[in-house]
C-alpha cells in the first residue's frame, strides 16, 4: 500500500499495517514489486511507464476518448481490466454502478450551480419559489445515472420527464413515482420538443460496445 494511500478518505496507514499491508513510500516501488495493481483513477503517463508484461492493472480506465492512455497501456504488455467492463451473471456492471449513483446525483448539484446568474446561467431556482414555476429538467435515459439524477431534481422539487426507449422501465419508473415525474419513449422528435423547454438537460445513456477483436490486452468501453 503507498504511503498516505487512503488519507483522503480516513483511512491511516497504521489502519492499514493492522490489516496486515506493508507500506511503502511511493508508486514506483509497487509498481516495481507488485504482480497485481490496485487503482481507482486511470494511470497518469508516468504510471503507464512503469507498468511491466505479466503484471495485472484493476482500476477505471475509461479508454474511449484517451488512445494515448490505450496506446502506452498496450505498449507495457500488461494486462489491464477496466473496472467499467466487469459484468456480472445478469448482464450488470457492478463496479460502474455505483459510480453512476453518485454521478446521477451530482448531475443536478452541478446543474443548479451553472443556472444561478453568477455562474453565467439562466437564473432559474429548480425549485422554484411562491408566484414562481420550478425549473424543467429533462433526464435522457432511465438507468442508474438516470433514476438518480431524477430523485434529485424530484427532492428539489423541480418538474422532472424522463426519457428512455425500454417501455419497461418507464413503466416502473412510472410505478415508482406516479404523477411526480413524466415518462416519455424517447424519440428525435420528442427530444427536439423538450429541448426548448427545459432549464436542464441530464443526459444519462450508456451504449455498451463489446471490446473489438485485435492485438489489445487493454480492456474498455466506449
Amino acid at each position: 500500500m503507498q504511503r498516505d494511500g487512503g488519507k483522503a478518505i480516513g483511512l491511516t496507514n497504521e489502519m492499514y499495517e493492522k490489516a496486515g499491508a506493508t507500506i511503502v513510500d511511493s508508486a514506483a516501488a509497487i509498481f516495481a514489486k507488485a504482480d497485481m495493481i490496485i487503482k481507482v483513477k486511470e494511470p497518469q503517463p508516468v504510471e503507464c511507464a512503469m507498468l511491466r508484461a505479466g503484471q495485472i492493472l484493476y482500476t477505471y480506465l475509461h479508454l474511449a476518448p484517451d488512445p494515448d492512455q490505450t496506446k502506452a497501456l498496450v505498449k507495457s504488455g500488461a494486462t489491464c481490466i477496466a473496472y467499467e467492463t466487469v459484468t456480472d451473471r445478469k448482464g450488470g456492471l457492478p463496479l460502474l454502478a455505483p459510480m453512476s449513483e453518485v454521478a446521477g446525483r451530482m448531475s443536478i448539484q452541478a446543474g443548479a450551480h451553472a443556472l444561478e446568474k453568477a455562474q453565467g446561467g439562466s437564473g432559474v431556482l429548480l425549485g422554484g419559489v411562491p408566484g414562481v414555476k420550478p425549473g424543467e429538467v429533462l433526464v435522457i435515459g432511465g438507468g442508474v445515472v438516470g433514476i438518480n439524477a431524477a430523485r434529485m431534481a424530484m427532492g428539489l422539487n423541480a418538474r422532472v420527464t424522463i426519457l428512455d426507449r425500454s417501455l419497461d422501465r418507464l413503466k416502473y419508473l412510472d410505478e415508482l413515482y406516479g404523477d411526480k415525474i413524466t415518462t416519455l419513449y424517447s424519440t428525435t422528435d420528442t427530444i427536439e420538443e423538450l429541448l426548448p423547454q427545459s432549464d436542464l438537460v441530464i443526459g444519462a445513456v450508456l451504449i455498451p460496445v463489446p471490446p473489438r477483436p485485435s492485438s489489445s490486452r487493454a480492456s474498455s468501453w466506449a
